[in-house]
């Protein structure tokens, strides 16, 4: 049976900087996990990266060195993570820096993950076109999905994410031909040329 786009675990990380090639690692994972269009658990754990973040990234993130002294090391913290996620598909928006952390956090303590990946910001740009731009918050107002938090905190950009994956479900289903939307058509739609959307959402 293939995977409903409904039932996902919807993540996002603060880091110490860009890329995990470079250094970089994990301060924060927030996570939400949705089952069949419904939240049924969420996961936030900050965690201790063994060396300080810079102000600008305490500065943006609100996290600070003092805050992270008494965390939980990134492999401590992963390693509760990879059991969360389970066999789920995965989602953030802009994923391919999720992914990247994601990979490289669970790599060093030899775990995987059995689902895929999709990216909210890239199906956004094919649902919401006209949007001023497809960054989170732009996104969240344009929609006007009530804002009870900070973002760039993991688990409230997890909620927020959470919010317009299931807003653009909805969307999509008034457009398909189908009730069950499948992960894998949210997967292709994000690839999909903008002229090219209606033609696949009617199948």
């Amino acid at each position: 049976m293939m995977p409903n786009a409904d039932t996902v675990v919807i993540l996002d990380f603060e880091t110490t900087g860009l890329s995990p090639d470079c250094g970089d690692r994990a301060i924060e994972i927030g996570a939400v996990r949705i089952e069949k269009g419904v939240i049924k658990e969420r996961f936030q754990k900050l965690m201790n990266p063994g060396r300080p973040v810079d102000s600008f990234i305490a500065n943006y993130t609100g996290i600070t060195n003092a805050m992270l002294k008494g965390a939980p090391s990134c492999e401590e913290v992963m390693g509760e993570f990879a059991d969360f996620i389970g066999d789920h598909n995965l989602v953030a928006h802009n994923a391919s820096f999720d992914k990247r952390f994601l990979d490289a956090e669970l790599a060093r303590i030899s775990r995987h993950y059995a689902g895929t990946f999709a990216c909210s910001m890239l199906v956004a740009r094919r649902i919401y076109q006209d949007a001023p731009n497809h960054q989170l918050g732009t996104l969240i107002d344009h929609l006007n999905i009530p804002v009870k938090g900070d973002f760039h905190r993991a688990l409230y950009d997890s909620e927020m994410t959470s919010q317009l994956w299931l807003a653009m479900l909805e969307k999509i289903a008034g457009h398909s031909s189908s009730r069950a939307i499948s992960f894998s058509l949210l997967q292709k739609l994000a690839k999909t040329p903008k002229k090219g959307v209606a033609k696949l959402l009617k199948g």
